[in-house]
């Protein structure tokens, strides 16, 4: 009789490993698919460095009292969350559903949630790579930020759940295509409409207590509100951007189709 083959006989032994290292695997797969997507880094990086420079350097927008950058820089950091958290985010959620990857590593041992997990670990990890380069380029324009980074901290985190959460909502409801064109449609019109470039003061005022009701809007002036006039945390707009981040990543999780 054969003898019974003893615990740990083979090495490896077969099995899933555990969720954090899975995790970790799939956020740094996602991580370097988007670095190495042509298109992604010119949303991500590309333009709103381009905007932060040339609309900082020459009097194309009148952005009131001071200097054009301090008005400037908090917008286009809330540019790049939306930029990676909702636009990249939604287009690229949505090819993956389109071509079956993510009904393929639903099947995997990794959980659906650590596969949302390592998404957002992706774009957390791009996000800082965006602000501390656009922090930098500021710097060299002359910027000179003030106010308490912990809100600052907190308002891009709230800015990064309600984008991921509209993101994820629109990428696991509508077809691919109508993702794509629905998700840079909506990048341009928040661009010019949510206070990033163009004060919200400029637009007539019902049209001007609307857009403030945005998040892009709420997570523009909040930063601006600690970044150039150095003031508290900014109550109002953190309780827009938090109204924004239950309802989206709520919707999401009860609309997001895997297939």
């Amino acid at each position: 009789m054969a003898k019974e083959q003893t615990r740990g006989t083979f090495a490896p032994a077969p099995g899933a490993a555990p969720p954090a290292r899975m995790i970790l695997a799939q956020s740094a797969l996602e991580t370097r698919m988007l670095l190495r997507n042509g298109e992604q880094l010119l949303l991500t990086v590309i333009i709103p460095t381009l905007l932060l420079v040339v609309f900082s350097s020459a009097d194309i927008v009148d952005t009131g009292d001071g200097e054009r950058v301090d008005f400037l820089a908090p917008g286009v950091l809330a540019l790049a969350v939306l930029s990676t958290a909702f636009t990249g985010q939604a287009i690229a959620t949505g090819f993956e559903r389109r071509y079956g990857v993510l009904k393929l590593l639903g099947s995997t041992p990794l959980p659906r949630w650590g596969l949302m997990v390592a998404k957002t670990a992706c774009v957390i990890l791009v996000e800082i790579l965006q602000v501390t380069l656009l922090v930098v380029i500021a710097l060299a324009l002359g910027w000179s930020p003030h106010g308490n980074p912990a809100w600052v901290v907190l308002l891009l985190v709230l800015g990064t759940a309600a984008f991921s959460g509209l993101g994820l909502l629109m990428a696991g409801t509508l077809r691919a295509e109508a993702t794509l064109a629905a998700a840079n449609l909506v990048f341009i019109l928040l661009l010019l409409g949510g206070g990033v470039i163009v004060p919200l003061d400029k637009f007539p005022s019902g049209v001007e207590h609307t857009l403030a009701l945005l998040p892009i809007s709420a997570l523009s002036d909040g930063l601006r509100d600690v970044l150039r006039d150095g003031s508290g945390l900014p109550l109002g707009d953190v309780a827009i951007l938090a109204v924004w981040s239950v309802l989206g990543l709520g919707a999401a999780a009860r609309f997001f189709r895997w297939e």
